[in-house]
């Protein structure tokens, strides 16, 4: 059994609940889909737990930490610069910085398994392209993302949770949320998107980190919501002068 997981974004205290949770079952692999890093106050010791993974991939943000961030917003390209400034401490040793950036600067874009794709945004734009569940209404854009998975892609990049499938022979696409499913979703000869969620940042509406459990056997997805000290992790953001509070209180929401 796989564990995906995804969009961190430093949240420390989001990730071991999930790790301690993953324990729970029979995972042999955990798959890291990217943003490890960004918007969060515990960059290097989520970088640090993510290393443990057979696959990590890279996220826009974690791009946005080595390189100059292109198309952000003000609070999050001014967390981005905070990141990076956490990465560079004097703190550290030398050994432990130059050892986190390589790791972020190994990252793949994309990785495939057999019927398998794996990327941070989407088949199309691998590090940048969001598909929101919306988007089952613009056709041209989800058929040239389909055209390019040969059968199912799992993603993360919008924090928000769920399945895209084909709806054939009509030629139209369905999203379904892990509360439609009741957090269970068979994988059938369709294509499919499958938006494992986030960690450390979930947008649907539900505080609680997310993540997927994948039976290779069954093809059956099991979506995981799980509890963490989320008051802690604001907390930490509240007290980190360059991290704005709205990245604390947007956690409450899940939003």
């Amino acid at each position: 059994m796989k564990a995906i997981i995804s969009d961190i974004h430093s949240n420390l205290e989001a990730l071991q609940a999930v790790l301690e949770d993953i324990r729970k079952y029979e995972v042999t692999e955990i798959y890291c889909l990217g943003d490890i890093i960004g918007y969060g106050p515990n960059p290097r010791e989520c970088i640090d737990l993510i290393r443990n993974c057979k696959l990590v991939l890279l996220g826009n943000h974690d791009q946005g930490a080595m390189f100059d961030p292109d198309g952000f917003n003000p609070p999050a390209e001014r967390a981005i610069f905070w990141t990076r400034s956490q990465l560079e401490s004097q703190s550290e040793s030398p050994e432990s910085r130059e050892q986190r950036w390589y790791f972020l600067a190994e990252r793949p874009r994309m990785h495939k398994e057999e019927n398998l794709l794996f990327v941070h945004g989407s088949a199309r734009n691998p590090l940048n392209e969001y598909v929101f569940p919306e988007d089952i209404y613009n056709q041209r854009k989800m058929d040239r993302i389909f055209a390019l998975v040969d059968r199912y892609c799992f993603q993360g990049h919008t924090h928000v949770p769920g399945v895209f499938t084909e709806s054939l022979p009509e030629d139209l696409y369905q999203f379904h949320s892990p509360e439609d499913v009741e957090y269970q979703f068979k994988l059938d000869q369709r294509k499919a998107l499958i938006n494992v969620g986030s960690v450390g940042q979930p947008r649907d509406g539900d505080w609680r980190a997310c993540y997927v459990l994948l039976d290779e056997e069954t093809m059956t997805l099991y979506y995981r919501r799980v509890e963490y000290d989320i008051e802690t992790t604001v907390r930490k953001i509240h007290e980190t002068p360059d991290l704005d509070n709205f990245l604390g209180d947007r956690l409450r929401d899940g939003r």
